[in-house]
């Protein structure tokens, strides 16, 4: 690796990444994985484990969230994984949307079977569900706490596990086990419940924007997307680069009919009794998938700097052992002084990597794992007063030679630069790719398209649209679902592109992860 840290012209390269994104989309994504170290495959089939460096961003995912939840006023808690079989049964709309994904547990205790192995041995009195979701067994709690309207509202949140049996499985996106977030709450009336719905769908829509730097569209469900048991679900959805939609979060409004299942009652301010007006919301470590596919390149993964585990890697060169100590002590004080550096809710995090490896392979290292900005200094940078300075955001052999003192003053403009430019970037490619369509033929010609799905075509049809579910197969020969229908949408009057009736409300259509 030279030492030189004047500006240079971009070397033509191959990708780090093969295939590329245009080339197998699905395998650009499962490769951009492996290279960064997020995660792998487990010996548990549709489960996945979680590496350091994916865990690392999920753990920033999860604090930020985790401020935003507790400045609203809510608490964490945590509740069982096994749930009573019973407990789904008293709400049946719940338990028909759930139950072809759900995993039971029928017995306890293993015994050595004769030639060996072993076998469950004694069955349960009930079996016990893994927990999906966990609107029944937290609704039994709230039963117990609420007794009176002053103690409402309840506004509980959840950092748990969750199993969904998948048959068909894909790292981060859908597996059988997964990370979420789960938000509960109970209301004395129903305006309360259906402020939190929205309040939280909007702390969610902040986070994308601002932690995420994903443009998503916030948007009410149609009847059968809905949550099972829910009155509405609400959702932000946002475009990939393959112009596939994403689901990256839900918040629902749940009515009473859970209440009403769970015995969630109290006493009313006049002196009578109702149900309690619940509600529930979460995201997932799909948020990990909607990142990658948002933003990382041929070479590898790109983060947004506000959730990156590290925001800054310096890289030392040196040729021998004075040198060596030299440029070292160099490193050690620049990265406290970096560390003194406010950026995002935190401070800016920095590495030395040292390793005994050669530079190319560990430029290459830290390029795939999407580190914001990469610090090269050697001898002739401490001569000459300098960092050389890439950026994650431009192409891999562009550096930039900055004054010390300059570059430690505007690390954190620098952070904010990447973080806004991948925003804007993502907001300028879902605007381009996203239609509105008002004729049948132009809608199935649109999506008929991506009839190669390593080929990226198609994107989002914004369309004129009645809530009526014998539209669903013309949809499904499509593979297209309703995304939302947006919030922020005006009224306008036009006819359903499937149904041929009036209306005025307009609806999201994409393919969709």
């Amino acid at each position: 690796m030279t030492t030189d840290s004047l500006p240079r012209k971009p070397v033509k390269r191959a990708n780090a990444i093969s295939p590329t994104r245009q080339e197998d989309y699905a395998e650009w994504y499962q490769q951009v994985i492996k290279e960064a170290d997020l995660a792998e495959n487990s010996p548990v089939r549709g489960c996945m484990v979680i590496r350091p460096w994916g865990y690392g961003l999920w753990e920033n995912i999860q604090q930020s969230l985790d401020r935003m939840f507790k400045d609203t006023g809510h608490q964490n808690a945590y509740f069982p994984l096994f749930i009573p079989l019973s407990f789904f049964e008293k709400e049946a709309e719940h338990v028909e949307g759930f139950a072809k994904e759900c995993a039971v547990v029928t017995h306890r205790r293993l015994e050595a079977k004769p030639g060996g192995g072993l076998v469950p041995a004694a069955e349960l009195e009930e079996p016990l569900v893994v927990r999906p979701t966990s609107e029944t067994i937290i609704g039994a709690s709230f039963a117990k706490w609420i007794r009176s309207y002053r103690d409402l509202p309840v506004l509980i949140n959840q950092w748990a596990n969750v199993v969904r049996w998948e048959m068909r499985t894909r790292l981060f996106l859908r597996t059988t086990e997964f990370l979420w977030q789960e938000g509960h709450t109970a209301h004395a009336t129903a305006d309360e419940a259906r402020a939190e719905t929205m309040r939280m769908l909007d702390i969610y829509e902040h986070f994308a924007h601002e932690y995420m730097a994903i443009p998503v569209i916030k948007g009410e469900k149609c009847s059968w997307e809905r949550f099972p048991g829910a009155i509405n679900t609400y959702s932000i959805e946002a475009m990939m680069q393959d112009r596939r939609a994403l689901q990256a979060g839900t918040s629902h409004f749940l009515g009473q009919n859970f209440a009403r299942a769970s015995g969630i009652r109290f006493q009313t301010k006049e002196g009578g009794e109702d149900y309690a007006w619940t509600t529930s919301w979460g995201v997932s470590t799909r948020l990990i998938g909607a990142l990658i596919m948002s933003h990382s390149d041929d070479d590898g993964l790109v983060l947004p700097p506000r959730l990156a585990p590290r925001h800054v890697v310096i890289l030392p060169i040196y040729r021998n052992d004075a040198d060596r100590e030299r440029v070292l002590q160099y490193c050690r004080t620049l990265t406290a002084e970096l560390r003194d550096r406010p950026y995002g809710d935190g401070r800016i995090q920095v590495e030395i990597d040292d390793r005994d490896i050669r530079g190319g392979e560990k430029t290459w290292y830290h390029i795939k794992r999407g580190v914001p900005v990469r610090l090269e200094i050697g001898p002739r940078d401490l001569d000459a007063g300098v960092v050389s300075v890439s950026r994650r955001d431009r192409p891999s052999g562009e550096r930039q030679a900055l004054p010390h003192a300059e570059f430690v003053a505007r690390a954190g403009e620098i952070l904010g630069e990447i973080q806004r430019g991948l925003f804007e970037r993502a907001l300028t490619f879902r605007d381009a790719n996203m239609r509105e369509i008002v004729d049948r033929a132009v809608f199935e010609e649109w999506f008929q398209s991506q009839d190669d799905e390593k080929q990226l075509r198609g994107g989002f049809a914004l369309c004129p649209f009645v809530d009526d579910p014998a539209i669903i197969d013309a949809l499904a020969a499509l593979k297209v679902t309703v995304r939302c229908l947006p919030l922020d949408q005006q009224p306008r009057a036009a006819k359903c592109l499937f149904t041929g009736k009036s209306t005025d409300r307009w609806a999201i259509f994409a393919k969709a992860y």
